[in-house]
């Protein structure tokens, strides 16, 4: 046995959680695109800046905590290698406020679904034989997947809520809902 902190899955879960660490800073970047959208003089939508700026925030931080969790467990991080999934896709950020909360649920869910691959790995070994890593799936649990689930229940709520409201006078509607957002 080689004197370093790594044990458990941690050789099969790095290359996961490299991925989901890349996504979610792919994911913060795009967010950040939404908020400096949302904030410009055309757009002038405070709120809708003030709900994407957070969500890119925490995915950075998130980024940041999967970092040193990977590198507390002995693994590395390595961003010279690309992310592969959507990698060549440039995010569509010129989009209304609805549209823009259906975007920003579809993030939501691959974030969640990222997480839940990372987990699912973590939990479940296969035929050959891999090690279980209950503390990596249990940090993934605690700090990943209860907060997705809020944030896509959030996001859902916001999106129907200003679909149904959008329905009789959409410019007033939207404004109300921004000012709404803004308090948030």
């Amino acid at each position: 046995s080689s004197c370093n902190a790594r044990y458990a899955a941690i050789d099969h879960l790095e290359g996961k959680l490299q991925n989901y660490i890349q996504l979610q800073l792919k994911k913060s970047y795009e967010y950040l695109l939404l908020a400096t959208h949302f904030n410009s003089y055309q757009m002038n939508r405070p709120g809708f800046q003030k709900l994407y700026q957070g969500l890119s925030d925490r995915a950075f931080d998130d980024t940041i905590a999967l970092i040193r969790q990977v590198t507390r467990r002995g693994g590395s991080v390595d961003f010279s290698k690309a992310h592969t999934q959507g990698a060549a896709e440039v995010p569509e950020v010129h989009l209304n406020e609805l549209e823009s909360l259906a975007r920003a649920l579809d993030i939501e869910k691959e974030l969640t679904n990222g997480a839940i691959h990372v987990h699912t790995s973590a939990t479940h070994s296969s035929t050959d034989n891999r090690e279980h890593d209950p503390e990596m799936a249990h940090y993934i649990q605690e700090n990943f997947l209860g907060k997705q689930a809020q944030s896509v229940r959030t996001l859902s709520g916001f999106a129907n809520d200003l679909s149904k409201l959008s329905t009789q006078e959409p410019a007033l509607s939207t404004y109300l809902f921004d000012e709404y957002l803004q308090k948030q």
